[in-house]
């Protein structure tokens, strides 16, 4: 049994901690932030590898998230906020589905398509309410001893003064300045809206609509609208002419959505790499396993990432 310092509070670092601690080490978990300003909040919550890489390795964490993901939809899903749930992924193109092997699916019939949309695969996937399931992670981690702590490191030669045998970055966007810069590592703008749900249970997503990024999630507490991924734009403030954009994106897929209430507006970062920076290194003479770098897919690779940060931490 080692001491590990989690850096980030997200449901990468949250579900890191937890595997951590589940699997002997004395874990802490330092972050910068409450669980509800993190960008996971943000996150639609929906299982799919979006934009990450590699894809090797990104469908085997997948997989593995997959399962530990239906395993608490079955047992813990109202606590969780974790369910299985049917829904539409638009096609305009050749239908490229390397993710979606083992999953249940089939082709959408001609009166099940969206508005505009030529072909669809109708697939049931876990789409997990991130309002519900960082406050279960945090409990999780609180339950097993994790020691929850507020702090800021501002360099990587704050890593030195950690009482810690080993430190795991999983800081997301922030990652890259406290493990002596990453370069490749950016911020994907990601601008939601949430409203209020007309009756809606089935999700759709058409990542290649030529108006741009479209989604729609309905969770218990509304639906959640998107979307951007926007590597060129730093403004923290959600942008009222792209909110137009995303609602008439979005009503144009499910039109139910038409005159629905706003209840809420975010932005949040994706932390895009050209892959997963998912390794042991050396920092300011600390042992540290990074694992960032998850884009779009935080809550996809959560617990594959987490079970391989156990296994190179044990490895020594």
């Amino acid at each position: 049994m080692s001491s590990v310092t989690v850096i980030g509070g997200g449901v990468v670092g949250l579900t890191t901690s937890l595997e951590l601690a589940r699997a002997g080490h004395r874990v802490t978990c330092l972050r910068d932030r409450a669980v509800e300003d993190t960008v996971s909040r943000v996150a639609g919550g929906l299982w799919f590898p979006y934009h990450v890489e590699p894809r090797d390795l990104v469908g085997r964490w997948g997989r593995e998230t997959l399962e530990v993901l239906r395993s608490l939809a079955a047992s813990e899903g109202e606590a969780t906020g974790v369910r299985l749930q049917e829904g539409t992924f638009v096609h305009r193109g050749e239908a490229d589905l390397w993710w979606a092997d083992g999953l249940e699916r089939r082709w959408a019939r001609p009166d099940e398509l969206p508005p505009g949309a030529p072909a669809a695969s109708i697939v049931t996937v876990p789409l997990v309410d991130t309002g519900r399931l960082l406050p279960w992670l945090e409990a999780s981690c609180a339950g097993l001893g994790v020691l929850l702590e507020r702090g800021h490191l501002a360099s990587p030669a704050a890593l030195a003064d950690l009482e810690a045998d080993l430190v795991v970055m999983c800081a997301g966007q922030g990652s890259g300045p406290l493990v002596g810069g990453d370069d490749d590592l950016i911020g994907g703008r990601g601008q939601v809206v949430q409203l209020a749900n007309p009756g809606l249970t089935r999700w759709v997503v058409d990542d290649e609509n030529p108006a741009g990024l479209s989604y729609v999630l309905p969770h218990r507490d509304g639906v959640l609208c998107g979307g951007t991924d926007d590597v060129n734009s730093v403004a923290p403030e959600p942008d009222p002419h792209i909110e137009a954009a995303i609602l008439a994106r979005c009503t144009a897929l499910v039109p139910e959505l038409a005159g629905a209430e706003i209840i809420g507006r975010a932005v949040g970062w994706r932390p895009v790499a050209p892959s997963v920076r998912l390794v042991r290194i050396q920092v300011a003479g600390r042992d540290v396993i990074t694992n960032y770098g998850h884009g779009g897919a935080g809550v996809t690779l959560a617990w594959g990432c987490a079970a391989e940060v156990v296994r190179l931490a044990d490895a020594g």
